[in-house]
């Protein structure tokens, strides 16, 4: 399985292991991850789940569709690397796979 790292916005680094075909929200609930919300439980309806993409892994994950770039509009200090995180889709190639949460979701 995957590892997937999350730093938050005061420095700690959780890693854990993500399913492949699950998103990197899903991961971070079943590991309580702090930092994720989630409030629409992965609809793509709100920004409570927004991460920053480290800058090396941003073109293998991409960058945000239309629909997810309008829920972020939403979000709280968006970056050129912001995404959603239930928008992410686990691969077999994300292993090592680091984000960081925001200091407050939307």
């Amino acid at each position: 399985m995957p590892k997937i790292t999350f730093i938050d916005h005061a420095g700690t680094a959780r890693t854990v292991e993500g399913v492949v075909g699950a998103t990197v929200m899903e991961a971070a609930l079943r590991n309580n991850v702090p930092g994720i919300d989630a409030e629409c439980g992965g609809a793509c309806a709100c920004a409570t789940c927004h991460v920053y993409v480290d800058a090396a892994w941003i073109d293998r994950v991409g960058k945000a569709q239309d629909m997810e770039q309008d829920m972020l509009d939403f979000a709280t200090d968006v970056r050129d690397t912001s995404r959603l995180s239930c928008q992410i889709r686990i691969e077999p190639e994300y292993d090592g796979l680091t984000v960081t949460t925001p200091a407050r979701q939307g």
